[in-house]
C-alpha cells in the first residue's frame, strides 16, 4: 500500500466521517462510491441499516494527499440531493482515528435478547445494565420476522442481537444483572463472547424428560403402575441432596419391577415432544450439526425419539426387560450428571471438535456438569438456580428459540425447514 494511505499527524490526508439518511433506493450505493472512487478515495469503516425503508448508511473514507477534500464534500452532497437523501460530513483528526483502531481490540460480547413482543421497557432495562459495565452498543439486528399489527400470537415471539465493546467485563455479574431484569420484565437473554467458537458450533447435545419431551418418563410409568407416589418421595430426597442420582434412579427403578413391556411401549408412544423441537432438529440437520440425546432417562424412549427426529447419537439409561415385564433393574452403568459431561467431551474428540463449539441444553441439575462444560449451556424451562447457573436460558419460548443464540434469524431458518 502507497504510503499516501498512512494516518499520521503529518499526513496532508483529510479523513470525513460521511453520514447519509434517508429513503432507501436502487444505486444510491453504487453512485456514492463511483464519485469517491474519482478521488481514489480510501474507505476504512462503513456501515449501513435500512428500518422500514429509511436508510441510514455511514462511511469513514480517506482522501489521500493531493485530493481536495471540500470537491469530495461538495459532490457527495450533489449525488445525495439527486437521490433525494441527506448528506452530512465529519473531519476526523489522526488522533481520533488511532484510538478508534484501538478500541478493536477490546472485548466483544454478543446479547440475544427474546421476549414476546420486545418493548421499550426492556430493551431500556438490558441497554442500560450493559452501559452501566462500561460496555458500548455497536450494532443491534433484528433476527425475528416482522411483527404485523394484528397481534398474531405466533408473530409475537420477537428477537434482537446486539453487539457489544467495551473492556472485558465479568460475565457472571452481567448475566446475574440481566437474570434479575429478565424476571422482573418476562424476557429471555443470553450473554456470548463473540469469538470464532460461537460462529462456529457443530455438536448440539439435548436431555430428554422435560427438554425434548413434555414429560418425566420414570413418573409416568410410576403412575401406571400404582407407585407414583412412592417414585416421587424419591425424587424429591433427590432433589434435597439426600441421595445421588444414581442412587436414587436404581431406587425408583426398582419400584417397576414387573411393569409390563408394553406399558413401556405405551408410555413411550404418548409423550409428545416440545415445541419448537422439531423445527429445531430440522434447521441443525439442513445446518450440518451433529445432534446426540444423552439422557437420564431411558433408551428405549431415546430410540424412538433419534428415529423419529433424525438424532445422531442416544445415550440413556437401559432397562432390564425380561418375559416382557421390567425386571426393576438397570443395565450398564448409570448416566448421571458427571457421566453426561463425559459423554459430550467423548462426543467432541469423536467429531473432531472443541468443547467450545458445542452446544448442551438440559432442565434439571444433573445437567448443569454438562451446561457448563459445553461452549453453550442453555437451560430450557429450567427451576432458578438451574438457569442461573447455566448462564443461558429459554423460559417462556420454545426449543427452536436456541437458534436466536446461535445468530440465525427468521429468515434464514425459513430457508432450511
Amino acid at each position: 500500500m502507497a504510503d499516501g494511505w498512512r494516518v499520521a499527524d503529518s499526513d496532508p490526508s483529510e479523513i470525513l466521517l460521511v453520514n447519509v439518511s434517508g429513503q432507501d433506493k436502487p444505486g444510491l450505493m453504487a453512485m456514492l462510491t463511483s464519485t469517491l472512487a474519482r478521488y481514489q478515495a480510501r474507505v476504512l469503516d462503513i456501515g449501513q441499516a435500512v428500518i422500514h425503508e429509511e436508510l441510514n448508511l455511514g462511511m469513514l473514507v480517506q482522501v489521500a494527499g493531493g485530493g481536495d477534500e471540500g470537491d469530495v464534500r461538495r459532490e457527495l452532497l450533489h449525488a445525495a440531493r439527486q437521490m433525494g437523501v441527506n448528506a452530512r460530513f465529519e473531519r476526523v483528526t489522526p488522533e481520533g482515528y488511532r484510538d478508534w483502531v484501538a478500541n478493536q481490540g477490546k472485548s466483544r460480547y454478543i446479547v440475544t435478547l427474546l421476549a414476546n413482543g420486545i418493548s421499550a421497557e426492556q430493551l431500556a432495562s438490558v441497554t442500560r445494565i450493559i452501559g452501566q459495565r462500561g460496555l458500548n452498543i455497536d450494532s443491534v439486528r433484528r433476527l425475528s420476522g416482522r411483527v404485523p399489527l394484528d397481534g398474531v400470537a405466533d408473530a409475537a415471539r420477537a428477537s434482537v442481537e446486539m453487539s457489544v465493546r467495551g473492556p472485558r467485563s465479568d460475565q457472571r455479574e452481567l448475566k446475574e444483572a440481566l437474570f434479575l431484569a429478565a424476571g422482573e420484565l418476562t424476557f429471555d437473554f443470553s450473554v456470548q463472547e463473540d469469538s470464532v467458537y460461537r460462529r462456529n458450533r457443530r455438536l448440539v447435545v439435548f436431555d430428554m424428560d422435560s427438554t425434548l419431551i413434555n414429560a418425566e418418563v420414570i413418573d409416568e410409568l410410576a403412575a401406571r403402575h400404582g407407585v407414583g407416589a412412592e417414585v416421587a418421595g424419591i425424587t424429591r430426597a433427590a432433589m434435597h441432596g439426600e441421595l445421588d442420582f444414581e442412587e436414587s434412579l436404581r431406587r425408583r427403578v426398582r419400584l417397576l419391577e414387573g411393569l409390563p413391556q408394553r406399558v413401556l411401549a405405551e408410555v413411550a408412544e404418548s409423550v409428545s415432544v416440545t415445541e419448537g423441537t422439531r423445527r429445531l432438529v430440522n434447521s441443525l440437520r439442513q445446518l450440518g450439526y451433529r445432534t446426540a440425546i444423552v439422557s437420564g432417562g431411558f433408551d428405549y424412549v431415546g430410540r424412538r425419539l433419534q428415529k423419529a427426529l433424525g438424532i445422531d447419537h442416544v445415550f440413556a439409561n437401559s432397562l432390564a426387560i425380561e418375559d416382557g415385564r421390567l425386571t426393576g433393574a438397570v443395565t450398564g452403568e448409570v448416566i448421571g450428571a458427571e457421566r453426561k459431561a463425559d459423554i459430550l467431551a467423548g462426543l467432541c474428540a469423536r467429531e473432531g471438535i472443541s468443547l467450545e463449539q458445542a452446544i448442551a441444553i438440559g432442565d434439571g441439575a444433573n445437567d448443569l456438569p454438562m451446561l457448563t462444560a459445553a461452549g453453550l449451556g442453555v437451560a430450557f424451562h429450567a427451576k432458578p438456580a438451574v438457569r442461573e447457573s447455566a448462564g443461558h436460558a429459554i423460559s417462556n419460548f420454545g426449543l427452536d428459540s436456541v437458534l436466536y443464540l446461535l445468530g440465525f434469524s427468521d429468515r434464514e431458518i425459513a430457508e432450511t425447514q
